[in-house]
């Protein structure tokens, strides 16, 4: 089983994984995007997830945002699933030089990877919006931290630092915010150089990250997703089946 794919991981030399949602709902991180997301949102809180996630938004209702953010974009009791685990095991065996991903739960990491280009930032980072002081994802989970050291601002959800009372805010790209130009150019070289292109648990709708994969010039294109994509009649290999389930049986993790 999975023969074609054995093959070209075997053959790889400087591999590159672009991924999407279905990466993380295989660990049990809900996909807000999905059907489901977006009725538990508009039920919960009135409004579709987009505008939640918005820059303007976070500027305007930062109590509502945070509310949202902290009860569903953070699952701190998360593993990583075997996908995760496949492409640490192959960077480790110098066959895959990046990870692109589009998720920003810091699984990858979390299983072991070291080259990893967030597009879409990371919630185990925050930083203040005044003083520049950086905090993991503990520290804005913790409801003592939502109080103004000066005591001008009480909340129930917004996060203040602790070393000047400013407003700490996750490091992820937001709805209305440009992608980093450092991230975007770093997966993009990236991609330019890969032998091989591995893009799995993403439909490929959502840009601009999605375009990334144009920049591909190398000699093997595939797509593992559940669905199928716009992007599968491009492919030279294509695997509808779960991310996971693939690269696990491919790299015996």
């Amino acid at each position: 089983m999975y023969e074609g794919l054995k093959k070209i991981l075997d053959r790889g030399r400087r591999m590159v994984f672009f991924g999407g949602a279905g990466v993380s709902t295989e660990s049990g991180v809900p996909d807000f995007r999905s059907e489901t997301g977006l009725y538990n949102a508009m039920e919960s809180y009135g409004r579709p997830p987009e505008e939640m996630l918005s820059h303007s938004f976070f500027l305007r209702e930062p109590d509502t945002f945070f509310d949202y953010h902290k009860h569903n974009m953070i699952y701190p009791d998360v593993k990583p699933n075997r996908a995760h685990l496949a492409l640490a095991r192959l960077e480790r065996e110098g066959k895959l030089a990046a990870v692109v991903t589009q998720n920003i739960d810091g699984l990858h990491q979390m299983a072991g990877s070291k080259t990893v280009h967030e597009l879409h930032g990371s919630v185990q980072r925050n930083y203040c919006l005044k003083c520049g002081a950086r905090y993991g994802v503990d520290y804005i989970l913790d409801e003592a931290n939502c109080v103004d050291p000066s005591g001008e601002n009480k909340t129930r959800w917004v996060p203040y630092c602790e070393k000047c009372g400013g407003m700490v805010r996750p490091d992820v790209v937001l709805y209305e915010e440009p992608l980093n130009e450092e991230v975007t150019g770093a997966a993009i070289r990236a991609i330019i150089e890969a032998d091989v292109l591995i893009v799995g648990g993403t439909s490929l709708v959502v840009y601009p990250a999605a375009g990334l994969i144009n920049y591909f010039q190398g000699d093997r294109l595939v797509l593992i997703n559940k669905s199928a994509t716009a992007y599968d009649h491009q492919a030279d290999l294509v695997i509808h089946e779960p991310i996971g389930q693939v690269l696990g049986a491919c790299t015996g993790c």
